[in-house]
């Protein structure tokens, strides 16, 4: 009885330790697996970026078949829904392998000014980058000589999108200047037609108007000098651009606060609104989604005096401090920083390459415009889209121009916009 007893303790002991081995084994093999799934977070659901996004991850499939890749998309114009979830993220130090950020501001004062980021020097060395890119799109990346991100794309915030039926069966010239705008729009409005579409249901967009018209009255250089604190919001060009920004909201639609800006576009796309003021992601959304043709149905000119500047706005992905899967995050980047890389996502997004070295047949006439005014344009980082301003700033900023949308006081607008600067 002692021996049976005896050899079944040794049995269960046994039993019990196999167990250990198998479940610790299970275990490694599944830490193993996470680490191999690339999470790509970001916020493009909607037609167009969503599919130059799913272009882009089809090639890095076929390039590196072994990786298994997570689209981690949040939907939300401009990010505000995916920015939210990154922070909560961050903050918990869970971060996805990569994740999309604007060049500027809110990668560098968010994420890098955080110590929350690696740099990629080595990477950029690596590929040959350094001369492939724009040194002042570089600069935008990089913090005290390091390099944070790579960009996919370069996006021009400053674009007046037209209906071209409507424009010439109204015989009617596309405005360059403001006096040309509410000339144009004064004829519209009292022919029924919506002038200026708008959907700001996400404050954001309203914003982006406001750039345009500060960007028009103070130029590249004033404009600057406004985020850095060395031109005030007591200046008679902002307080020029508020008034004007106040104008051009009497010109837009009355459901603009239960649109977001694809409702905006897709007024403009069926004849409903003459005109649209939006980053040339609207592109993608005319050609993809309302099949659209570029210059027979719509058209394309810098907002009202805006010719010669270019509101940049560049998405890019870097590598987040503490992923366990560095090495496939730094494939995946090198796959969106080549040019086979962006010649494959800025078609279908509506975007150009960031690279400089990028294969123009594969871009429409639209593209290859941007790309030339790219060159040789004086370059201004956008505010709605986080790049000239923190967040903290851009979130006042936002409020203030969601309050003026209503109320239009123009003194009190000017007030929450000095508070605003304060955090500069």
């Amino acid at each position: 009885m002692k021996k049976f007893r005896l050899l079944l303790a040794v049995f269960i002991a046994f039993s019990i330790a196999l167990s250990g081995c198998n479940g610790k084994s299970e275990t490694s093999s599944g830490d193993k697996k996470e680490e191999k799934k690339l999470e790509i977070f970001s916020w493009w659901t909607g037609a167009g970026e969503e599919d130059g996004l799913l272009a882009l991850l089809e090639l890095f499939k076929e390039k590196y078949p072994d990786i298994e890749v997570e689209n981690a998309a949040v939907a939300g114009g401009a990010g505000t829904n995916a920015k939210a979830v990154l922070a909560t993220r961050m903050q918990g130090n869970n971060p996805p392998s990569t994740f999309q950020v604007h060049g500027g501001q809110e990668l560098n004062a968010s994420w890098v000014a955080a110590g929350k980021m690696e740099p990629l020097n080595d990477l950029y060395e690596q590929e040959g980058w350094m001369d492939k890119f724009p040194k002042d799109l570089i600069d935008m990346v990089s913090v005290d000589g390091n390099i944070y991100s790579v960009p996919v794309n370069i996006h021009r915030s400053n674009v007046l999108w037209y209906n071209k039926k409507i424009f010439e069966e109204n015989n009617l010239p596309v405005p360059t200047t403001f006096d040309e705008f509410f000339d144009v729009a004064e004829k519209l409005k009292a022919k029924g037609i919506t002038p200026l579409a708008l959907g700001d249901k996400e404050p954001w967009t309203a914003t982006h108007i406001f750039e345009n018209v500060l960007l028009a009255k103070l130029g590249p250089d004033g404009y600057n000098a406004l985020w850095s604190g060395e031109l005030s919001f007591d200046d008679p060009k902002v307080k020029e651009s508020v008034e004007i920004f106040g104008k051009m909201l009497s010109y837009v639609n009355e459901d603009h606060s239960s649109r977001n800006w694809q409702d905006a576009s897709q007024l403009v796309a069926k004849g409903e609104a003459a005109m649209n003021i939006m980053g040339d992601w609207a592109k993608g959304y005319f050609v993809n989604d309302m099949k659209l043709k570029v210059n027979e149905d719509f058209g394309y000119v810098p907002t009202p005096e805006t010719d010669g500047y270019f509101m940049v706005v560049t998405d890019t992905f870097g590598l987040p401090k503490g992923v366990k899967n560095a090495d496939d995050v730094k494939k995946f980047l090198s796959v969106l920083g080549s040019v086979e890389g962006q010649d494959v996502f800025n078609p279908l997004k509506g975007s150009i390459p960031a690279r400089i070295d990028a294969d123009l047949s594969k871009y429409d006439q639209y593209g290859k415009d941007t790309m030339e005014d790219f060159k040789n344009s004086k370059l201004a980082p956008s505010l709605a889209h986080g790049s000239a301003a923190p967040e903290g700033v851009l979130t006042r900023v936002n409020q203030a121009v969601n309050i003026f949308v209503t109320q239009k006081d123009v003194n009190q607008f000017i007030d929450a916009l000095k508070t605003a600067a304060q955090e500069l």
